[in-house]
């Protein structure tokens, strides 16, 4: 009888048949395989959940395909779970899998659920990391051998065998062993011993609670024993073994559970990955190398030589330069090192060093990678649909289906066309996740252009979104029902106003025309109530970028226009009486607000819906009143001309006066240096400075006139605004300051001839060879229109001043041709390199 085989095996009386295992122990597993095997037991009970039971079945669908994990989570606080994972060389997967295949009554034994998120709850010590809070305590799965407790059971056992590395030390032993031993219970006899020992020095490890979860243990064990008889055979952690061994009375064990908290609970399967069973993801699941793992349980021979030519293909995928030589040379040296160091078979180590020195020509680069896609690995299991989800789980995973969006675990990028009907479908529903906490995708720069009817995501399915997908449940059955009224209530319980226009924005992108409105009477309400400037010039720049989404998505946008004209009103109003008596933070906060409010009213002037032509005119009229008000700060004076002077607002003689009077003797050096940064400063500051010799000589002559007590006070504020230009523009700005700007004004156009590095006119051949591009960038029809146009600026003909192109727009600039461009980089006190610090 299977009884008796059991017993043979062990001591007599030994009651149920016990198997120690490392959770995720390859060498466990096949253990395991091999003794159920042998004893063929009438029931199988394993450490997990009792609430999984009726999910035991599901491990046997053609559409389960681990890693997979048991997710437990409180049906009123989704967001507190606990998970459960196993894959396929996990020993507990094993054991379900043999007690299905053999029609063998399969069964949790562990502490329920419920009582462990209860914990979760009550336990002060609660993980405060938004990480780890959301997957919960893993650990009642049972972390490696005891790995849960204080005491590290492999260090100690490895270090009595004179082992300094637990991790070798477990291959060597378990790992390694011989396939198809005369006893398959040897070695569970053994860990079982071991572990005694170790609990009889240690007690629990210090973590208490496992006395709570083996009590509950002994009591299933004994309510199957009277079911079954001796034929039980029970799979846990080796750390457990001990405690469920030792003889305790049924009351005792009562006890110990009396009065546990508890909380309703839902279980189902969720798909895991690799890269989470490792230690480096956070998750505490016991194995440095997954992926390594999985080889060694699947290899059916020759694992060193099947790992080493899975690394080959892996790095000629790369394409570096691997032959089956360099795989036969690997293979003898990993051979060669473990028998030096006195090891059964070559381990991850041995292998390691084989690819580093054979594959990768000594280098740790080919290593870096190997140890990513193998080592640990991006595999990701799946679960068939059939398994219990909650509704929102079930739309979501339908929409994948229809868009064609399956999760991986893989980061991959996705690229999306606005204009087409699946891209824009996808785009929404990669926003209304955002929106609802599940962050599957995040947005990233489009490399193929700037338009609105383009993004880029970058995707990348990671287990504890099935987490935030049941916790973003209670707002919805649907994806887009739980986002609309998942932004309603944020809109309702938004703290600032730019909150609000952020959702407002998102609401666009997300195609929530249902939450839209609710959104915009709260954006109203607020906007009508705040009398912050910095707020509504935060708020402004989301809701001009909403117009310009919203006209690409085809949504009506009438309110949000009218909203955000009225806030751009309010900033004309109150903005200039904010920038009086701020300290050199405050200044240069609100100096960013100011840039952030011109690029808004550029764009919501150009915008049809907004039906407000005289919105730049009136900013333009703040910005004179800013440029010329004594009480704002330097740097806001100096970005408010300079922004004048990009728009053509201004004329160059009078920004060259406001300049004169910032820089004039009377002025404070370090006021001064604010000015100039504040002009400057930024994009396109430097091209101004190239094509206007007379600004740069205002500032070459204020610089070398700075007292030299003030000379270091202004010098890091200098060196700020001028280290942000680009290489050729310092270099050009360089050469300049080196022969001396001109005194006069005038443009670069109209340097002296004979200058060094520059002609004496315009090369009109060399400049009718860009009509081409220019035609291409500007998208002219017309090429004898873009002749004629391009023509009469090569020719010198000068542009008005509304036509005035924007600085840093790929204008002309002088180019200085064998430079060194020492002046550039020179800080001294002499006039000729003072520009340029």
């Amino acid at each position: 009888m299977a009884g008796d085989e059991v017993t043979g095996s062990r001591a007599p009386g030994a009651g149920p048949l016990l198997l120690g295992v490392r959770h995720h122990g390859p060498g466990s597993a096949r253990a395991v395989r091999a003794a159920l095997e042998a004893a063929r037991p009438r029931a199988v009970l394993i450490e997990g959940p009792p609430e999984a039971d009726a999910l035991i079945p599901l491990a046997l669908d053609e559409g389960m395909r681990p890693p997979v994990a048991l997710l437990a989570h409180a049906v009123d606080e989704p967001g507190r779970s606990a998970f459960w994972p196993l894959a396929a060389f996990s020993p507990e997967w094993v054991a379900l899998r043999w007690a299905l295949e053999h029609d063998v009554p399969a069964r949790f034994i562990d502490l329920p659920a419920v009582h462990t998120l209860a914990w979760q709850r009550d336990d002060e010590n609660a993980p405060a990391d938004e990480d780890e809070a959301a997957t919960g305590d893993e650990r009642p799965s049972g972390e490696d051998v005891g790995a849960d407790v204080r005491v590290d059971p492999l260090a100690v056992l490895a270090g009595t065998a004179g082992h300094d590395d637990p991790e070798r030390w477990w291959e060597d032993v378990v790992e390694h062993r011989g396939r198809g031993a005369a006893d398959p219970f040897a070695p569970f006899l053994a860990l079982e011993e071991a572990m005694g020992a170790l609990r009889e020095a240690y007690g629990s490890g210090g973590h208490e609670r496992d006395l709570v979860r083996e009590a509950h243990m002994r009591l299933k064990i004994r309510a199957a024993h009277r079911e079954f008889g001796d034929g039980v055979a029970v799979v846990c952690g080796a750390w457990h073994v001990p405690a469920l061994r030792r003889k305790a009375t049924v009351a005792a064990d009562r006890a110990l559970l009396k009065g546990l908290p508890k909380v309703k609970a839902d279980l189902t399967w969720v798909p895991w990955t690799h890269r989470r069973l490792s230690r480096a993801g956070g998750y505490g699941a016991g194995i440095d190398s997954p992926g390594w793992y999985a080889h060694l349980f699947d290899a059916p021979d020759r694992p060193v030589e099947r790992w080493l030519t899975k690394v080959a293909g892996l790095l000629r995928e790369e394409d570096r330069i691997v032959s089956p030589a360099h795989v036969i040379e690997a293979v003898r040296l990993a051979e060669t090192l473990a028998a030096m160091r006195g090891r059964p078979l070559p381990g991850l180590s041995e292998t390691t060093d084989a690819v580093r020195a054979v594959l990768g020509d000594g280098s740790d680069v080919p290593l870096a990678l190997v140890h990513d896609r193998l080592v640990v690995g991006d595999v990701l299991g799946e679960v068939p649909e059939t398994a219990p989800a909650v509704p929102l789980q079930r739309d979501l995973a339908r929409l994948q289906r229809r868009l064609r969006l399956k999760p991986e675990a893989l980061e991959r990028e996705l690229e999306l066309d606005l204009r087409g009907e699946t891209d824009a479908a996808r785009s929404g529903l990669l926003h209304r996740l955002r929106l609802l906490g599940v962050d599957w995708g995040e947005p990233a720069a489009s490399r193929g252009g700037t338009g609105t009817f383009r993004e880029t995501w970058r995707l990348r399915w990671e287990p504890e979104l099935s987490v935030r997908v049941a916790e973003a449940g209670i707002w919805g059955t649907t994806v887009l029902a739980a986002a609309n009224a998942r932004a309603e209530a944020d809109a309702v319980g938004a703290q600032t106003l730019a909150e609000v226009t952020g959702l407002a924005e998102h609401c666009l992108l997300a195609g929530l025309s249902d939450a839209l409105p609710v959104v915009m009477r709260v954006l109203a309400d607020r906007a009508a109530l705040d009398a912050d400037v910095g707020h509504l010039a935060q708020a402004l720049p989301a809701l001009v970028r909403s117009l310009r989404y919203g006209d690409v998505r085809g949504t009506d946008t009438e309110a949000l226009a009218g909203v955000a004209v009225g806030l751009a009103e309010r900033v004309f109003v109150g903005l200039p009486p904010a920038c009086a008596a701020l300290d050199p933070d405050a200044a240069e906060a609100m100096r960013r607000h100011v840039d952030a409010v011109h690029t808004a009213v550029g764009l919501l002037g150009d915008t049809p819906a907004a039906g407000h032509d005289d919105l730049r005119p009136r900013w333009h009229t703040v910005l004179r009143v800013l440029a010329e008000r004594d009480t704002a700060p330097g740097v806001i004076r100096g970005r408010a001309v300079r922004l004048l002077l990009d728009d053509g607002a201004i004329e160059q003689d009078r920004a060259a006066r406001l300049m004169g009077l910032a820089l004039s003797p009377g002025t404070p050096p370090p006021d001064a240096a604010a000015w100039i940064e504040g002009f400057v400063g930024g994009g396109g500051g430097g091209m101004l400075l190239v094509h206007d010799e007379r600004l740069l000589g205002l500032v070459d002559a204020w610089l070398t006139g700075v007292p030299a007590e003030a000379f270091t006070d202004v010098l890091p504020l200098l060196r700020r605004t001028f280290s942000a230009y680009e290489p050729g523009v310092r270099r050009t700005l360089g050469e300049l300051v080196r022969r001396g700007p001109g005194q006069g004004g005038g443009a670069a156009g109209a340097l002296a001839a004979g200058t060094p590095g520059f002609g004496p006119g315009l090369d009109r051949e060399r400049a009718d060879a860009v009509v081409p591009v220019l035609r291409l960038l500007l998208g002219l029809d017309e090429a004898a229109t873009a002749d004629g146009a391009v023509k009469d600026q090569v020719a010198g003909a000068k542009p008005s001043s509304a036509a005035r192109p924007a600085t840093g727009a790929a204008t002309p600039m002088p180019l200085s041709f064998g430079s060194t461009g020492a002046a550039a980089d020179g800080a001294t006190r002499d006039g000729s390199t003072g520009a340029a610090a």
